[in-house]
């Protein structure tokens, strides 16, 4: 393709300087900011206020507050070690060396994974894998909720990162064993399902909440609840968006499908509660919402917008069958007290989005998004392109990616748990757990007088009625 030829001097703001080498995109690095900056803003305040206001009152202020204390600790890791062991030097076939990602040159060098240069420089690169990293230790804590020690959550959270998410995100989108193998658009592998299986793993070991609030756990405000969602479907725009790390095609194509595929599920999960229940749920609303963006995410670019549709379609009804019905009538899963059930909105609609990119890719889209691959079709365009046996392949790697992701999830998370056990109680004592938040902080969500007090600062004084007023 010949492009024309500009005439005349560049205008300033494109030109090139100091500060905007010529390799550099202003365009594309705006929005990769601007992606990074609504995938933070998922967690925070997204999944803050959506935790904070999903949980009985008297774990809000813990609930939110593992979120935002994980937010801050996977940036710290993020820059020190893991974004190098993400996406670094390779150790070994499955492990990538830890390293610093905080020298000015490394920052302001361009960006790339491996055989694709992008126009942006690392240090927007590092920031957006970092908001990545961080969502997906805060999904992982929804299966935790109501009961895990904070000592101990703190100490996790790190471990976690480093021995778990670096290992997904270096075997699927870096150089590692599986590298060039897995359709895998923005994460529903190296995201959602390994904070989904970490999650229920996480779950058993630490324990069941109370068997009464096991039973009984309303969300203390709903409104905010939505609010919360809210900002996480919103924030999804950065999330698939930001995948290409530019402004083209199939960022337009990949934000576009993420809602198509949301409102779509969203509307499924809420039938099916009305043909089953008879009513409609804002709870299986948001579910429903979350399923949708989940599976839709390793597929976004890659599939058209019908497609997203179907997908859509699937994720409101299967992750609805799962949790709402076998997990109900599963001794397994009645065993594990998965507080948000993680496990169903991420690591089933993760892997049913995974499952279905092997199936719904189009050679074309993944010629555009990869480049050069050696990615095969679809399975539907396989039959139609008669490349059945390249197809068949794909899709060989997508199950074996999901095989990897689970597996070395139940391991790792089991083996972290059992560690951490050694040294700290995983759970909160019976007593505390009765008390929730005042036990594990010493402050409550709502203050029912005073400027945030828990109690009236004077006793009750007893009314006295002066002697004339008093009956005869």
């Amino acid at each position: 393709m010949s492009w024309p030829q500009l005439e005349g001097p560049l205008p300033s703001g494109l030109r090139p300087d100091l500060g905007s080498p010529e390799w550099m995109n202003k365009g594309d690095n705006a929005w990769e900011l601007t992606a990074a900056a609504l995938v933070a803003i998922q967690s925070v305040p997204g999944l803050v206020i959506l935790y904070g206001s999903m949980v009985k009152k008297k774990w809000a202020v813990n609930s939110s507050f593992m979120a935002l204390y994980a937010f801050a600790v996977v940036l710290i890791c993020w820059v020190l070690w893991a974004h190098e062991m993400s996406f670094g030097e390779k150790m070994c076939p499955i492990l990538g060396k830890p390293n610093f990602a905080l020298g000015q040159k490394y920052l302001l060098e361009r960006a790339g994974l491996g055989y694709i240069p992008y126009m942006i420089p690392t240090a927007t690169f590092v920031f957006y894998q970092f908001a990545f990293a961080a969502i997906t230790v805060i999904l992982l804590g929804g299966s935790v909720l109501g009961r895990m020690n904070f000592y101990a959550w703190m100490s996790f959270v790190p471990l976690w990162l480093t021995f778990s998410y670096t290992i997904g995100a270096f075997n699927i989108w870096g150089s590692g064993l599986l590298e060039n193998r897995i359709i895998d658009f923005s994460g529903g592998y190296v995201i959602h399902l390994s904070s989904g299986v970490a999650g229920f793993t996480a779950a058993y070991w630490v324990g069941p909440r109370l068997s009464h609030d096991r039973q009984h756990f309303p969300p203390n405000n709903i409104i905010h609840m939505l609010g919360g969602a809210g900002f996480l479907w919103v924030g999804w725009t950065g999330f698939n968006g930001g995948s290409p790390f530019a402004a083209n095609e199939i960022t337009s194509l990949a934000i576009l499908n993420t809602h198509i595929c949301t409102a779509t599920s969203l509307f499924v999960w809420l039938s099916m509660d009305m043909l089953v229940y008879k009513k409609s749920s804002a709870i299986g609303a948001v579910q429903g919402m979350i399923t949708g963006l989940v599976c839709i995410t390793p597929a976004a670019g890659i599939v058209e917008p019908w497609a997203a549709g179907l997908m859509g379609a699937m994720s409101g009804s299967i992750p609805w069958y799962t949790m709402m019905v076998l997990h109900r009538k599963s001794a397994f899963f009645q065993k594990v007290d998965d507080t948000l059930g993680a496990f169903h909105t991420h690591a089933v609609a993760g892997t049913l989005g995974g499952l279905l990119s092997g199936i719904l890719a189009k050679p074309s889209l993944l010629k555009l998004y990869y480049t050069e691959t050696t990615r095969g079709p679809g399975l539907f365009y396989g039959l139609i392109q008669g490349r059945l046996m390249d197809s068949l392949k794909q899709m060989g790697f997508q199950i074996l990616g999901a095989v990897f992701v689970a597996a070395w999830n139940v391991v790792v998370t089991s083996l972290i748990c059992i560690f951490l056990s050694r040294f700290l109680n995983l759970r909160m004592d019976e007593r505390d757990l009765e008390i929730g938040d005042d036990a594990a902080h010493g402050e409550e969500a709502y203050a029912l007088w005073g400027d945030g007090e828990r109690r009236p600062t004077h006793p009750h004084r007893r009314l006295t009625i002066p002697s004339m007023c008093r009956p005869c």
